[in-house]
């Protein structure tokens, strides 16, 4: 049986940044990839993700930021490294974050809600795709860094899911070595034995 669904993920994959280029998505598709992005498990309905939208000279103002954040933690960058921290959020025309939440709920605990947000960046990256734009996500080291999340409009409770750069993409982008399929998965066969 054919599905033009099947097929679409089958064939799904990441667009070089540098590669992603304007128009970037409307406001109204912008909506519809929350949408899509919304509607991923979330058990006890908690929501624990939001997004947020970094476009226009915002990215810009962050390269700076981010460049001054490497700067203070190693001291003087070599021009290369400088520039490439200055272009972190300009290099496509849009950058969505996808950020961590976190709820407290006495049932649901905080790895599957940080687990809900990685699906939510997911199908943000699928209705991208499917909306005709190429998509890209990263974290890198300003995640990790309480500077470069306050930088980048995160609360000190939250955390960087991922950063899912889009832009209009002349394809198809490069395929890349993907697993064997038929060694991720094998029938139960009764618990572990050390």
């Amino acid at each position: 049986m054919a599905s033009p669904i099947i097929d679409f993920l089958l064939t799904r994959n990441s667009a070089p940044i540098p590669d992603l280029k304007e128009p970037a998505p409307s406001d109204a598709e912008i909506a519809t990839m929350i949408t899509a992005a919304s509607r991923v498990p979330d058990h006890g309905r908690l929501e624990p993700w939001r997004f947020i939208l970094y476009r226009g000279e915002a990215r810009v103002e962050i390269g700076k930021k981010l460049a001054a954040l490497a700067e203070q933690r190693e001291g003087p960058l070599p021009e290369g490294r400088r520039n490439q921290e200055l272009a972190r959020f300009s290099r496509a025309p849009l950058v969505i974050g996808v950020v961590s939440v976190s709820r407290e709920s006495p049932k649901i605990p905080q790895w599957e809600m940080f687990l809900s947000g990685a699906m939510a960046a997911m199908n943000l990256m699928i209705a991208a795709n499917a909306l005709g734009y190429g998509t890209n996500m990263i974290s890198n080291w300003y995640s990790d860094v309480a500077e470069g999340r306050a930088i980048l409009g995160l609360s000190p409770q939250e955390r960087v899911i991922g950063f899912v750069h889009i832009g209009s993409y002349q394809g198809p982008a490069p395929e890349r070595p993907r697993p064997d399929p038929a060694k991720l998965y094998a029938d139960y066969a009764g618990p572990w034995v050390g």
